[in-house]
Formats: C-alpha cells, structure tokens, sequence
C-alpha cells in the first residue's frame, strides 16, 4: 500500500490546518465525513486528485494560493502550488523529477535511479518529510498506526466541535466553522480571515499524469539526487520550524568539554569557548556543536535555499557556488583551515562547509553606540540588533562563541553553530562591531563581510585600525556599520559599498540618518530609525545599561529580530538575547557574560589538557 500521507499533510499544513476539518458529534456522522480524507492520508488511495483554494491573510492583504495534488497507482505524482507571485510544479515519476517554476519560465529536470536517502518516491515518504524534531510527528505516526474509521473518530473526540445541524455546519468556537459535502470529498474551511476549499475525487483520467514542461521554459538538468534532496530536507526541517517539538523550545542544558573546547549553558544560553590553532578551534567547534550546526546548514541550505528558488527562479546552490567563487580568494587561509576542520567534525563536505559560511552576505540589521555626555557614567555602551529571517529558524543553534586563536586577539562572536565569521562582535581590546545590511547584493568580488568583521575581531587593537582595515580591504555589497572603542569612549558609523566608504561621526548629521545628536552614532532605516532617534534623545544623558537595552526594544527592533546585543566594552562585558519560536530576541530575557571571566576559564582548562 502507497504511503502518501505526508504530501497530504504538507499541503494542508501550506493552506492553513489540516485539523480544522475534524468534527465530533455525533461520532458516526464525523467519521462518515471524515474517512475519505483520513484514507488518503493513511495510504490507503492509491489514485486521487485533490485540491486546496485558499484565501489567505498575507502581508497584510487576502492572497488566494491554489495547490494541486494528483497520485496514479504506480506511485506518480505531480503537486503544484500557484499564488498571484510564485508558483511551482512538482512532478516526480519513476525515471524523473522535474521541479518547474511557472512564474520564471524555468524547470530544473533530474533523471535516472532516484536517491538512497532523502527521495521523493510516494512510498514511506512520512519519515522523511517529517522530523522527529516536529510535533507533527506524532500525527503522523497515529495516521500510520491507526485505521481511517478510527482516526477520523480520534480527531472528533479531541476537538469536540458543536454541529449546526439547521446550518449544515460544524463550528469551532465562534470564529471557525467547517462544511462538509459530497460524502466527504468537498470539505470548506472559513473563520473571518481565511476561507478553504478543499475537494477530493478518484474519478480522473489515470493514464498519465497532466503536466509537461512548455517549449518556451528554460530546462536545466541537475542530479535526481540533488533536487530530491533539496526539497526533502527543505520541507523536513521547515516541519520543525512551524511546529517546534519540545526538545527544540528547550533544548537540553548539557554542558561538555572536549580538547581545546567547552560547551556551557549560561541561564538557558549556549556559550561556546574554543581555543588553539584554527584546525583545533574548528575541530573542537564541530564536535561541541554538530547537531545545532547541521540543524544550521539544513535551515539554509535547504530550506531558505528552497524558498528562495522559488523567489528568483535560480537554483540556490548555484547562486550560493558562485558566490563562493569569487570571495573566496579573499578568505584568510587560517579561516579555511577552520572551517575544513569544521567540516571533518560535523562530517559534512568541505566546499558545502565553505560555501555555507558566506551566506551572512544578506544579513540586515539597526545600531547604535553612545558615550561620553549621552550615558549616565560616560562610559560607552554599544547595542547592536540583528533582524534577519527568524522564519528559517537559525534560533535553534544560537551560541555565543568565546574564540582564543594561537597568536590572534580573544574575541566573543554573538553568533550560530556551523558558522565561523562573525556579524556581532568584541575583542579583548574593547573594540566592539555591528553591521546592518543594505542592497548590492551580488557585488561578491571582495572579502566576505563576516569574514572582514571577524578580521577585525582577531587583528585590530583601535578604532583607527578597524577604519584602515575597512579602507584597504576590498568590499562587498552594501554595509552599514557601527565601530566603537571602548578604551577611548569613541565610536563611527560607517556607510561601505565596493566603492566608496563614508565615516559617520558622533554627533554628525547625515542626510539618511538626520540631524546629528551629541556623543551618539545612531544606524537602522526608515520607521525604526525614527523610534531609535527618539529613544535616544528622550534618555540622552541617563542612558546606562537597561536603557541601552530598552533603545533595543521593539518597535525598533522587527518581529524577525534573531538576537540583540549590548557591548560595554571598556569592562569586556556583553548582554545577549537570542530569539525563540515565539518571541523576537527583544522581548526575550538577556545574559550577562564576561568576556574575560570566560577567556581566563579557557586558559585554565588548555593548563589542564596540556599537562594530561
């Protein structure tokens, strides 16, 4: 028997809730109804069309997403999606995958056997779709182990909804009421914001399947493996993204060491403290981090790659390859030599290791360092926000890295497993650096931005020496950034493009970012710019630690706001907050951490090692 059932669940997990449709009372009626949709998922049709018309709250506005979902009993099938700006096409028949974006004209076409692991062939494919890491797995597993009839019956007592008998109409509180007709193969789901249609049929021509790539697409052909792969382990981890399981909302605190490495939980945060050649730092990185760093890669790679693909129309690994390419003659030696040795830790490819370390070329974020007449004591506190793309759950290996390389200046790196460059950062000469992204991506010919922040962490002792270090490097893209020193209480923003570069300084007025405000450089964009400005003017003179904190907080921070720093870097101490699955790292509790304390316990356990 055809083991469908995680396609089904995905499509309706796509258009809202599949559990929405389940009714109770009375118990023969609901199963009556139900059965036909608990059957496809269960496996037990071998041949079906299905559809889902949604109209759905996006961005503010309702957007109809059309899915199509067709199987034959040979184990073909095609699933398509359309929406008013994307679209895709999956086909998958015995000795092809094609996966076709109508929107671009393009289709990537892989032939030949398919995968050992992580292929897209209807049969078993529920532990492959689903993670163990997502609640949805139990679903799954009770439509396996359960018979439709029963299923159907299980669902109703669990939801209890009341039947509207005059109305024909189950409801579901006062907002969502469901409809069945056709015995069970039209269901219609509505509340005050969505509106569902789902139908089923088995009456459909069977010989072949529907679609066919046009004459006018643009075809590139691409390993089977690679494709099936990419879309597997794109929509398993983004089942453990929508629908976190436990064991990811709170993670297990477990503290470890390993030569030149420790792993501590810091009041529920993941502190990383490495030390010794780059190959050893990287080696030990692996080895304390290796489930949160795949989790990394699997969120970017794969899913963040899928979705954009389907975005641009350009098949991500490509973009993310030739990317690679052109900036990776401006990579340290030391850092490739860390990262290999990151790699043979989480046993992963060494050039996927690579590639995947340039992928913060398209982080975007806001700023701000104030000192001198703006503080409450005139020391420099430096806060810096990260808002990128919490959807793509890099939540999950948030770590604080404390990285002592052999000849190099001690760091703290505010960063995420499987990633060795840095976007937040303060060395042990209280310099303290943030960046903010801008536009230009694709402007890949000089030193990756992480790569350059990072340089700057290991290399320089003064604020001059992170300018020049700017100033004589070749850039990429479009930064923003914000250097502060805290020996001396200075600071600059700074506007960097391949091209030119512009210093900020404290107090100076700047036409993108208004009138200057004394002893304070102040970055981010539009509406939150304003609030930022605001903020700091209101409290310009009593800003000390938790006020510097409260600039940080929302508004001025987005929803997708994955971590918030604050540097107070004459006293090498940092705050951290890192994003949940519910909650922007704004409205999450900060730690505390001392760069110094923690760097003086890494001396002491080398001692140790080194005396074993």
């Amino acid at each position: 028997m055809t083991q469908f059932h995680t396609v089904l669940t995905f499509t309706f997990l796509m258009c809202g809730s599949f559990s929405a449709l389940a009714a109770e009372k009375p118990v023969q009626l609901l199963q009556r109804e139900l059965t036909p949709f608990a059957s496809l998922l269960s496996g037990g049709a071998d041949e079906f069309e299905l559809s889902v018309d949604a109209n759905l709250p996006i961005d503010g506005e309702q957007q109809k997403v059309v899915l199509r979902l067709r199987k034959l009993a040979n184990g073909d099938y095609e699933f398509e999606g359309t929406h008013k700006d994307y679209s895709f096409v999956l086909q998958r028949v015995q000795d092809q995958t094609t996966f076709a974006l109508p929107h671009h004209k393009v289709a990537f076409v892989g032939t030949g056997e398919s995968p050992q692991e992580d292929h897209l062939a209807a049969k078993g494919i529920s532990g492959r779709l689903v993670s163990s890491d997502s609640t949805a797995s139990k679903y799954v597993t009770l439509v396996l182990n359960a018979n439709p009839e029963a299923f159907a019956s299980l669902i109703g007592l669990l939801l209890k909804p009341e039947l509207d008998t005059e109305a024909n109409l189950w409801r579901f509180g006062d907002k969502v009421t469901a409809g069945f007709s056709e015995e069970g193969k039209h269901c219609k789901l509505s509340s005050q914001e969505i509106e569902i249609d789902v139908k089923l049929t088995h009456e459909f021509d069977k010989n072949s399947l529907v679609w066919s790539v046009p004459k006018d697409f643009k075809i590139t052909e691409l390993p089977r493996d690679e494709i099936e792969r990419q879309l597997v382990r794109g929509v398993r981890r983004a089942t453990e993204i929508l629908a976190p399981a436990s064991r990811l909302i709170k993670p297990p605190h477990n503290s470890r060491k390993v030569e030149n490495g420790e792993l501590r939980w810091v009041e529920g945060q993941r502190v990383c403290i490495l030390s010794g050649t780059p190959e050893q730092v990287g080696l030990a990185h692996g080895q304390l981090l290796k489930e949160e760093a795949l989790k990394t890669i699997d969120s970017v790679l794969y899913t963040f790659g899928t979705v954009n693909t389907i975005r641009t129309g350009t098949w991500f690994h490509h973009d993310l390859n030739n990317a690679y390419k052109r900036l990776a003659p401006h990579i340290p030696g030391r850092h490739k030599q860390e990262t290999k040795a990151l790699a043979t830790a989480l046993e992963i490819d060494e050039h996927l290791a690579q590639t995947i370390n340039v992928f913060p070329e398209l982080f975007h974020c806001s700023g701000f360092a104030v000192f001198g007449s703006a503080t409450a004591d005139g020391k420099l506190y430096h806060g810096r926000v990260l808002d990128y793309m919490t959807t793509i759950g890099l939540q999950d290996a948030a770590t604080t890295f404390i990285v002592s390389v052999d000849g190099k200046i001690p760091f703290a790196n505010v960063g995420y497993a499987g990633f060795i460059g840095s976007v937040t950062g303060m060395n042990t000469k209280s310099i303290s650096l943030g960046e903010m992204g801008g536009r230009g991506e694709g402007q890949w010919d000089g030193v990756p931005m992480a790569t350059l922040m990072r340089r700057a962490l290991e290399e320089c002792s003064t604020l001059q020496e992170v300018m020049t270090l700017w100033e004589t490097s070749p850039r990429t893209c479009e930064y923003y950034y914000v250097f502060a020193d805290g020996k001396t209480n200075e600071a600059v923003g700074v506007a960097a493009t391949p091209e030119a570069i512009e210093f900020i300084q404290p107090g100076q007025g700047h036409e993108r970012l208004g009138e200057g405000i004394k002893d304070s450089v102040v970055l981010s964009a539009g509406s939150r710019l304003e609030k930022l400005r605001e903020r700091v003017l209101e409290k310009h003179g009593k800003i000390d630690a938790e006020t510097a904190i409260w600039l940080m907080s929302r508004p001025v921070a987005m929803k997708s706001n994955l971590h918030n720093a604050l540097f107070v870097p004459e006293d090498g101490i940092l705050y951290v907050a890192n994003a949940d699955h519910k909650h922007p790292a704004a409205e999450r509790p900060y730690v505390k951490l001392n760069l110094k304390e923690l760097l003086q316990s890494s001396v002491q356990q080398r001692a140790v090692s080194n005396k074993d």
